[in-house]
């Protein structure tokens, strides 16, 4: 019984480490370039759906959609970061996550997959602009085979002018 309990004692352990030494990411592409970002940030991946325009709007907002009855702000997260390209419209997904306690919709090319990395892996963001961005947005880069993988902090990619005209777009 003993040695059952250093088995599963030291396996348990190992295997908490192991976890909290890895980050669970969304990647996604904008461009050519791929992004990531923490998972426990994204509410949910939808499809793509019918936008409704709202006057005024910051120019990186395409409107607004009625996702299960809430009204959610959409942005394309290509025009808020400066990104230029052609996108495949049969892939674009919106990626909905909570910024400031309100549901936010982020427009992406595609989503690529669900990653799990090491932490040790994550490099701090140059302080350098990388691919156009500001460093302020990247919480890291991490390689991912022969490409770079540029973790984005979606609470920091609005600023709290922006956030504030996002949620005056919502009412």
């Amino acid at each position: 019984m003993r040695a059952q309990e250093e088995y599963f004692g030291v396996h348990a352990d190992e295997k908490l480490q192991e976890e909290a030494s890895e980050v669970q990411l969304v990647s996604f592409l904008l461009g050519e370039e791929e992004f990531g970002a923490d998972i426990l940030m994204v509410q949910e991946i939808i499809r793509m759906q019918p936008i409704t325009r709202v006057p005024n709007a910051p120019h990186f907002v395409e409107g607004v959609i009625n996702l299960r009855g809430k009204v959610i702000p959409i942005v394309d997260l290509r025009k808020r970061l400066h990104i230029d390209g052609i996108t495949d419209k049969k892939k674009m997904r919106v990626i909905v996550v909570e910024v400031d306690t309100k549901m936010t919709g982020f427009i992406v090319d595609a989503v690529s997959q669900v990653l799990r990395i090491p932490k040790s892996t994550i490099e701090p963001p140059p302080s350098i602009v990388i691919a156009g961005i500001d460093s302020e947005y990247i919480t890291g880069v991490s390689k991912l085979g022969e490409k770079l993988l540029i973790l984005l902090d979606f609470s920091k990619i609005l600023t709290t002018r922006e956030k504030k005209a996002l949620h005056e777009v919502e009412t």
